[in-house]
C-alpha cells in the first residue's frame, strides 16, 4: 500500500494484479505513452494529457502536468508510513527537531556530543532492544543541540533522545 498526497489531500493507493485501488474504489485507467514523458490517460470516459515533469526518487515526489495544470504528488510506501508512525519521519531539507526512541530499550553507547555537527546517515547512538544493538542514525544534516539521555539508561518508545 502507498499513500499519495496531492494538494494536501491524502489517498490510499494499492495495486492488485492488474487493478488500482484508490481508497476502496477500483479505478479503470487506460494509460498510453504518446512520446517520451508524455502520456494519454482515459478515465471514466474522460481524456487527460499527462506530462511527466520531474521525478525525485530521494524525496519520493513526482511533478506532472495534467491537462496543462501542475500537480505535485508526494508518495509514501509502507516503510515511510512505519517511520512516520514511529515518529522518525523527516522531510528532505528540514532539520530534525529531535530524535525519538523507535522502541523501548537501553542506551548502549552515545556516538556524539552536544555541539557536534552531523551529516545525514551519521551514527548517533546505539540502542539495545530485544537483545539486538540498533544504531540510530541522523536523518539529516544538523547540529546536536542537547543529549537527553545517558549511557546505560533505559528509555521508552517515543522518548526524546537527542535534540537538534
Amino acid at each position: 500500500m502507498y499513500t499519495a498526497t496531492i494538494s494536501e489531500s491524502v489517498f490510499e493507493v494499492q495495486k492488485s494484479k492488474d487493478q488500482w485501488l484508490v481508497g476502496q474504489e477500483v479505478q479503470d485507467w487506460q494509460l498510453t505513452k504518446v512520446r517520451e514523458r508524455h502520456y494519454h490517460l482515459l478515465h471514466q470516459n474522460q481524456s487527460f494529457k499527462v506530462e511527466l515533469i520531474q521525478i525525485d526518487e530521494e524525496s519520493k515526489t513526482v511533478i506532472l502536468k495534467l491537462n496543462n495544470k501542475l500537480a505535485e504528488i508526494q508518495l509514501k510506501d509502507k516503510f515511510d508510513l512505519l517511520l512516520e508512525k514511529l515518529g522518525m519521519n523527516f522531510s528532505k531539507g528540514t532539520a530534525p527537531q529531535d530524535l525519538k526512541a523507535p522502541m523501548p530499550g537501553l542506551i548502549f553507547d552515545i556516538k556524539v556530543m552536544e555541539g557536534d555537527a552531523v551529516k545525514k546517515g551519521d551514527a548517533l547512538l546505539v540502542l539495545e532492544a530485544m537483545k539486538m544493538e540498533n544504531i540510530l542514525k541522523s536523518p539529516s544534516d544538523g547540529v546536536v543541540k542537547s543529549i537527553k539521555i545517558k549511557k546505560g539508561e533505559s528509555v521508552e518508545k517515543n522518548q526524546v533522545l537527542i535534540q537538534f
